[in-house]
This record gives C-alpha cells, sequence and structure tokens, in this order.
C-alpha cells in the first residue's frame, strides 16, 4: 500500500509539472514582442533586445534585434494564432541597406550578443537543432561559422 501511495505522489508530481510547462511555453507575448516590439529595430547600441543579427558578415547590413527565442524564423505564431515570418529592419529610406526586409532564414551572415549573462545560439534548422553557432555573454561573430546563410531558429542558453 505504501509503494503505491508513493508511486500516485509521485505521478501526481511529474503530471502537475508536465502540465505547468506548456502554459509557459505557450505564452503569447515573446513572440509578439519578437514581431512587433519598436526595439527589434531601434539602434542596437540602445535596444532593449540583446541579440542583434545581420545580414551580412562584420555585423554590418541590415539587422534584427532579437528578445526571445524563435522556434523557426519563418512562422513565429502571435497572440492573434497569425503566423508571421521575421524580416531585417528596413533601414535607409532612399538607399535600402543590403538586407533590407528579406527574410531572416537562411540569410544571416554573422550576429552580437550583448547580454551579460546568457548565451545567444543561431541553429540551422528549425526548432532548436542542427548545426549551431554560440555567442557567449558580450561576444559576437563577424562570420557565422556552421549557419552562415543557413539559419532557421534562434534560442538562448
Amino acid at each position: 500500500m505504501r509503494k503505491r501511495s508513493m508511486g500516485l505522489i509521485l505521478a501526481s508530481a511529474v503530471l502537475g509539472l508536465v502540465t505547468a510547462i506548456p502554459a509557459a511555453a505557450d505564452e503569447p507575448f515573446p513572440n509578439d514582442a519578437n514581431i512587433w516590439d519598436p526595439a527589434a529595430c531601434s539602434d542596437p547600441d540602445s535596444s532593449g533586445f540583446k541579440f542583434h543579427i545581420y545580414y551580412n558578415s562584420g555585423e554590418a547590413g541590415a539587422y534584427r534585434n532579437i528578445g526571445y527565442a524563435v522556434y523557426d524564423f519563418d512562422a513565429i505564431k502571435a497572440t492573434d494564432k497569425s503566423y508571421h515570418v521575421l524580416t531585417f529592419c528596413e533601414l535607409g529610406v532612399s538607399r535600402p541597406w543590403p538586407g533590407s526586409g528579406q527574410h531572416i532564414k537562411n540569410n544571416a551572415a554573422s550576429g552580437d550578443n550583448t547580454h551579460y549573462k546568457y548565451t545567444a545560439r543561431v541553429y540551422q534548422r528549425s526548432g532548436y537543432w542542427g548545426n549551431q553557432d554560440a555567442m557567449g555573454p558580450m561576444q559576437h561573430h563577424d562570420q557565422f561559422l556552421n549557419v552562415y546563410n543557413d539559419n532557421a531558429s534562434f534560442q538562448w542558453t
């Protein structure tokens, strides 16, 4: 009887953890912020978002500031259940910067992590897997080694 009650307690605890995880993962704000927050296209030096992804090598050309994990650069689900493509910010009115308005997925060449604590990871495949380039706190890559123009997701670790 004692083993059975311990098993039920353990099963209940595990079930509680499993059911709590999706609620946090379904939180819509991070996706909405990556899509619509003005910090996404503000100057990287003053943006509240701490990861900056660039169209060209050497942190050049158009960029996008990212604050939260992105499961798939081409399919970000917003609060209203619509899907959006993450693009480089449209910069330069009369002469657009290289990459302005282009999809980030499979188009990024470099990145800059200005976070003091977390490592930024850009992955080759959607869902945070495949080859990756990792940038420790306050580190940048002038040119991605493993995901140069072959990138699909981003995550903090």
